[in-house]
């Protein structure tokens, strides 16, 4: 059974305690769904929807806890539309771990999400029609990160 860790960017680099829009991870959720039905796919943001109001106590043990679990999952699918500290430091618990990393982001330049990512899209409809055309299926079956 495949473990897919579904990453992504939550506040980016506000300062305030707003939160980007999250609904790219009921997409992700979904589509990965209908097409591995017998995966475990974890999404960090359900059940923690109220992170922000989190004590320092509770956010650091979260905060670590998901860590930990992103060198446990089979694949870390990271959404960054703008840059993350948070989803970085997800995308290097799985690398660090060989586990697969696969980045939904048009910052291709960016060297976390190039040289960590064992593949990249550029945009969500790109992930999905890969998940759906089964295209994905064969970035999951190659050797995790091709040098």
């Amino acid at each position: 059974m495949l473990r897919f860790f579904i990453a992504g960017v939550m506040q980016g680099s506000s300062g305030g305690d707003d939160v980007v829009e999250q609904c790219y991870r009921t997409t992700i959720r979904e589509v990965l769904g209908r097409v591995f039905p017998e995966a475990d796919i974890y999404d960090p943001w359900a059940g923690h929807e109220e992170s922000i109001g989190y004590s320092d106590e509770k956010g650091k043990r979260v905060f670590l806890e998901h860590n930990a679990m992103c060198g446990q999952v089979d694949v870390l699918i990271a959404f960054l539309p703008e840059a993350s500290m948070g989803t970085a430091i997800e995308m290097w618990e799985a690398y660090r771990n060989s586990k697969k990393v696969i980045s939904i982001s048009p910052m291709r330049h960016n060297w976390a999400i190039k040289f960590i990512s064992d593949h990249r899209y550029d945009s969500l409809e790109d992930f999905v029609r890969a998940v759906q055309d089964g295209s994905f299926q064969k970035i999951l079956d190659a050797s995790t990160h091709a040098e």
